[in-house]
């Protein structure tokens, strides 16, 4: 365990910590964090606030710096990097790669920005400014320009010197990508394959052009799923005319990944913006409201259904208590269904297995659940009331419910899929208020044809 696993878990080392802020002692802060890893670091910084983390950072080197700075998320960094001059932004961004510099100057007011680039190393300069032309969005956004190639008329020796220079640039490469003089991309060539080919055989001779490559303007959800489908630690870039134009890593994927994980698990909790908890009270509220009136309205509506059935309501005042029950069963279901379907969808041939069969299933699933739940009530209703008419209806009305909430948190996702949408929005506020008002609408009309 290194030293800051062991300091991260005690209340004193924190206390201690600030107390060394407080105070400006150099020294403590530079022993307590001369064996941490640079994660941990970005950890602990988010503790202090934007002038404190400076400090801090100020005194450790710069490549440290820098890394660190990358690490953070980019709701913290934005705050963060305001308290930076120009000058020293171009010494810290002059260390990243081409992505992560394009992502802290997306992140800077204009003015700043543009100070910053101008004052960058020349080969940074021309690779930032190229990926800037790209939405954050796209391949081309997310792509790094560093990488390794090399021409398919070069022997294996000149293609292992060319390594060596262009190594200087790459932090990371896991293959050598091989182009033509158009620096259109023909495939690639494993590290291991040139160290065991003889030095004078041609690198076209042991390519593979069975290279999987994205567009620039292919989606980064996409480039997410192609490079999970196919197991890659990288995938290069090609541009419209099939040339190479850079390669995007594993880590980027991740970063693409957790932030889609986020923005449907907000979009599924009822919230339309991706906010933070120490965003401006208005933010919070904004991002929250517009599910909460939907959910008012559809309170409303099922308050109006049920004043339809008032006379009813008033000869048997039993069946006021099993609204709850319907209402919270109609929800859980359908929730549980559209989650699945959201889950699934994350998997490109998922609709193309056959919605029938699947909508097959589902039926099978919700009238299994629907007996089990249905006997279950039964026996409760017939232990509490004893021999009424009400146990019969009631257990109906849930088989019923659970039928046709399974069916609308199914099809729901699906359809919001084909026309474009978000199916992460199917879930939560939105499922639970149109099963509420679909379960009052079958348990009132159970109850009206049966007694």
């Amino acid at each position: 365990m290194n030293k800051f696993a062991e300091f991260e878990l005690t209340k004193e080392f924190r206390d201690r910590f600030q107390l060394a802020l407080d105070s400006r002692d150099r020294q403590f802060i530079l022993e307590s964090l001369e064996e941490v890893n640079p994660a941990d670091i970005t950890s602990l910084l988010y503790e202090f606030n934007s002038e404190e983390s400076k400090y801090v950072l100020d005194i450790l080197s710069i490549e440290v710096r820098s890394q660190i700075i990358n690490d953070l998320d980019s709701d913290a960094r934005k705050a963060f990097i305001g308290v930076y001059k120009p000058f020293e932004l171009i010494e810290i961004i002059n260390l990243l790669d081409s992505d992560d510099a394009a992502d802290i100057l997306n992140e800077l007011p204009v003015k700043t920005s543009e100070e910053v680039l101008v004052g960058l190393d020349p080969l940074l300069k021309s690779q930032v400014i190229d990926l800037l032309r790209y939405d954050e969005n796209v391949a081309g956004g997310i792509m790094a320009k560093e990488l390794i190639k090399a021409r398919d008329t070069w022997t294996v020796v000149q293609c292992i010197e060319e390594i060596r220079k262009q190594a200087e640039q790459v932090t990371k490469f896991y293959a050598v990508y091989v182009v033509d003089d158009a620096d259109k991309l023909l495939g690639r060539v494993s590290l291991q394959q040139l160290i065991v080919t003889d030095s004078r055989t041609l690198v076209k001779d042991i390519i593979d052009d069975d290279v999987v490559a994205v567009e620039t303007y292919k989606e980064d959800r996409e480039v997410a799923e192609i490079m999970k489908k196919y197991d890659l630690e990288s995938v290069p870039v090609v541009n419209v005319h099939g040339q190479l134009v850079g390669r995007i890593t594993i880590d980027d994927v991740v970063d693409v990944i957790t932030e889609q994980a986020e923005e449907d698990r907000q979009l599924m909790s009822g919230i339309t913006e991706d906010v933070e908890e120490d965003d401006s009270v208005w933010k919070n509220t904004r991002a929250r409201l517009p599910w909460l009136l939907i959910g008012i309205f559809g309170g409303m509506l099922s308050a109006r259904f049920m004043g339809i059935f008032e006379l009813q309501l008033a000869k048997v005042t039993a069946i006021a208590f099993f609204v709850p029950l319907i209402q919270a069963t109609g929800g859980n279901v359908g929730i549980q269904s559209s989650s699945l379907v959201v889950q699934s969808l994350v998997n490109p041939g998922f609709v193309d297995e056959g919605l029938l069969g699947r909508l097959a299933k589902v039926f099978s699933v919700a009238v299994l659940n629907g007996l089990f739940l249905s006997i279950v009530v039964f026996a409760g209703t017939w232990v509490i009331f004893g021999n009424q008419p009400i146990n019969v209806v009631v257990s109906i009305a849930l088989f019923c419910v659970v039928i046709f909430a399974s069916f609308i948190g199914t099809v729901t996702p699906l359809i919001l899929n084909r026309l474009g949408f978000n199916p992460a929005l199917a879930s939560g506020p939105f499922i639970t208020t149109t099963n509420d008002l679909l379960g009052l609408a079958i348990y009132f009309l159970t109850i009206h044809l049966l007694l």
